[in-house]
């Protein structure tokens, strides 16, 4: 049913089993030991850049929980509304919950393939999906310690006989198997709490942390019991590698963070005056106080010979200076006079009288 797990899986292990056999031996417990470690190193890099997605969407998603926790006190009545608010939040800062999820999630049927190939290594079988009766026969042959890897702790006296192998030898190698790896999966969730932002810590937050730091710990030294040594070494290297790989990413994050930040406060500083100077302002235009323009090239045409200049003054410009009002027509106040204009229409009135 689940064919389309257990091939690939045993694929990758049947690789590297046969890379290493050609140097420790085909039938040498080291070569499949390092063939299961090689596996989860070969799988894990495949998920790399989804693991890394996975932590900027955490890192993303605690910058806005505050505006999330307005969300849930304003609609605590309404869960709809406050799935439908808390999606809109999540879609304008460009996070998806399914993203990062999705690392642990291809990590579950990886685990179930790799248990259910090495619990398929029995005695009297010939084949083991990519292996065939040889590869059943070394793995069956590999012996650490005195204890094999398709044994455990628990599997039946019966069963322990058929390959020779005693009990006592089982704990002397699956006891410290069991406690390390439960050690790097408490230490890996220690260290993925204590980058959590206080601020973001919800009550469903505090549960999970819980579970991360003590419960799934636990599980993995009581299931330890019931797995297979082989599955114990998975287990194992698969934490040794997510403790290093939280730390190399976590290290890039924050130095992406602070070069980010040193470039706003850069641009910051220099868009700011400095200390004691006075903000500048953008100049306006100036103008004469005369008639003319100030630019030759922007001046208006000269008037046409024989007629009087126009020396109206513009809307907001003060007269000339001599410049008195113009008397119009119907006797009222308007316009300038230009200064001689009236004396010469008296000499003329004068000059006709006299003659």
């Amino acid at each position: 049913m689940l064919d389309f797990i257990y091939y690939p899986v045993s694929f990758i292990l049947w690789c590297w089993h046969w890379v290493f056999g050609h140097v420790f031996g085909e039938a040498s417990a080291v070569s499949w030991a390092l063939g299961i470690v090689f596996l989860v190193f070969t799988l894990r890099a495949i998920m790399f850049k989804p693991m890394v997605k996975q932590v900027r969407s955490m890192r993303k998603m605690q910058e806005f929980a505050p505006e999330m926790k307005k969300i849930q006190k304003k609609y605590a009545n309404d869960r709809q509304k406050q799935a439908q608010e808390m999606q809109k939040l999540q879609s304008q800062h460009g996070v998806s919950p399914l993203g990062g999820c999705l690392p642990m999630l291809l990590q579950i049927p990886v685990f179930i393939g790799l248990f259910h190939v090495l619990r398929e290594f029995e005695p009297n079988k010939t084949e083991n999906y990519f292996f065939d009766q040889q590869g059943v026969e070394s793995y069956l042959a590999a012996n650490l310690f005195g204890a094999r890897l398709s044994n455990w702790i628990t599997q039946p006296t019966e069963e322990l006989a058929r390959f020779g192998v005693e009990r006592g030898s089982l704990f002397l190698v699956a006891i410290p198997l069991m406690i390390l790896a439960s050690a790097l999966t408490h230490l890996t969730a220690r260290h993925s709490v204590s980058r959590q932002n206080p601020e973001a810590a919800t009550q469903q937050t505090a549960i999970m942390n819980k579970l991360t730091l003590y419960i799934f710990p636990l599980g993995v030294l009581v299931g330890g019991f019931f797995f297979p040594i082989g599955l114990l070494i998975y287990w194992l290297s698969n934490n040794s590698w997510t403790l290093m790989q939280q730390h190399v990413v976590y290290q890039k994050i924050d130095r992406e963070e602070a070069a980010a930040k040193a470039q706003a406060a850069e641009k910051r500083s220099t868009a700011a005056p400095k200390v004691g100077q006075k903000p500048t302002q953008p100049k306006k235009a100036t103008t004469r106080k005369d008639d003319g323009p100030a630019d030759a090239d922007s001046a208006p045409d000269a008037p046409a010979t024989g007629t009087t200049p126009d020396t109206t003054p513009r809307p907001g410009q003060k007269p000339q200076a001599g410049a008195k009002p113009r008397q119009p027509a119907n006797g009222k106040p308007g316009g300038t006079q230009v200064p001689g204009s009236r004396a010469d229409r008296s000499r003329k009135k004068s000059g006709r009288k006299n003659r």
